[in-house]
């Protein structure tokens, strides 16, 4: 299957591993953890293997194991060790590297296990905060370090898009409880990356609340036909790449215009882009916030 990568260099092992580059040499070359094969230019690559192997040696050395004991391990013993010692410590950076595995290989029958293993000890709100939050956030680390392609990436994002939809659908089965705010979820022109937007619109179904879910790439004027059914709405965005830094305080100056024709709706933003940007008015229609949590917990 040409699509899987199977050759990884030492910068790809040290991004997947978080184990430095000449650590791994020192490991390679002292207890001989790895074989590596050599280009024409005398280039060290690393199969697949050798890839799972780090990850379960980082795991070991993580929870106290020394490495030259680590060494002297058989093959077979390094896995049934993992396995052994997963507990509530160290089941995150199991999970972690099996769901990276999982995007490497496009292996979706791996990332359904790691998943279904995690829904037996925890909700899906910890599973996303302890779990693919991290994930996500190593993400743009490997991508900007070409250690994965956009096709890794849109692969797991897309599996874990999959899971939110269906724990949201489940909730929407049952009337909101929560019925004097409506929020309006959308992502401003230009702007496509919806995973953030779509775990709020879970946390909020899960807190009780209406919501009405527009996705991707919404032009402000046409959000104004919200205001023709509803009072009080609060539109929520995030604001990934879109606005530029430059465009965000014209894009608010647009936005209280908007909102200047239904008393007490408001905007609530989060994202990348407004991460340096300083409080709006805390009196006006417009509230930043600096995370997902940040504003769950202020609901």
């Amino acid at each position: 299957m040409n699509s899987i990568k199977t050759s990884f260099s030492i910068r790809d092992m040290e991004n997947l591993s978080g184990i430095k580059a000449h650590t791994i040499r020192i490991w390679e070359k002292r207890y001989n953890l790895f074989s590596p094969e050599r280009t024409d230019t005398n280039i060290r690559t690393y199969n697949l293997e050798s890839l799972q192997k780090l990850l379960n040696v980082t795991l070991l050395y993580n929870n106290g194991y020394k490495i030259s004991k680590i060494a002297k391990m058989g093959e077979e013993k390094i896995p049934a060790l993992v396995k052994d010692i997963i507990s509530e410590k160290s089941e995150k950076s199991h999970a972690l590297n099996s769901l990276k595995l999982a995007m490497l290989n496009f292996d979706q029958s791996l990332f359904l296990k790691t998943y279904n293993d995690l829904m037996e000890d925890k909700s899906f709100t910890q599973i996303f905060n302890e779990v693919f939050i991290p994930l996500l956030n190593e993400l743009g680390l490997l991508w900007q370090t070409n250690t994965i392609s956009p096709a890794h990436e849109h692969f797991i994002s897309n599996l874990i898009k999959q899971k939110i939809y269906i724990h949201t659908e489940n909730l929407q089965l049952v009337a909101p409880t929560k019925k004097d705010e409506v929020y309006v979820l959308f992502l401003p022109e230009n702007e496509i990356h919806e995973l953030g937007l779509l775990y709020i619109n879970y946390q909020l179904a899960l807190q009780g609340y209406k919501t009405i879910y527009l996705g991707q790439t919404m032009p402000t004027e046409s959000l104004e036909d919200l205001l023709k059914y509803y009072n009080n709405l609060r539109f929520v965005s995030y604001f990934t790449v879109a606005p530029t830094k430059d465009e965000i305080n014209d894009y608010f100056e647009r936005f209280r215009e908007v909102l200047q024709k239904s008393s007490g709706s408001k905007l609530y933003v989060l994202g990348h882009q407004i991460q340096e940007f300083g409080e709006v008015n805390p009196l006006g229609p417009i509230k930043i916030f600096k995370s997902i949590n940040h504003l769950v917990d202020s609901l």
